[in-house]
């Protein structure tokens, strides 16, 4: 079970309040949890990552571990810790600007 904590905006769309708990078949990556987050959340479709291209929006970040999982491959391996439920993946919406 992989814990995944969504940014206060993203709850509200999909209707849940605190983390969301997600069980994968296949390799544990960022790509595999939003697959899933996905189908149980419809409406989270195109909020985080593009319909047609599925890459991440350009001001959403992906932490777990004190690390920032961004910029690694959407088929990269989560650390074992977030696989393993003992730490969470965050999504967070990044801020721009001065």
């Amino acid at each position: 079970m992989i814990r995944v904590v969504l940014p206060t905006h993203l709850r509200l769309l999909a209707g849940v309040q605190g983390e969301v708990e997600v069980t994968l078949t296949g390799p544990a990556t960022c790509a595999a949890v939003l697959d899933v987050l996905e189908t149980r959340f419809p409406m989270l479709r195109g909020a985080i990552r593009d319909h047609v291209t599925h890459k991440r929006r350009p001001f959403v970040r992906f932490f777990a571990c004190e690390k920032d999982l961004s910029h690694e491959g959407p088929d990269a391996p989560l650390p074992e810790a977030v696989v393993t439920g003992s730490e969470p993946l965050l999504v967070v919406g990044a801020m721009a600007g001065g």
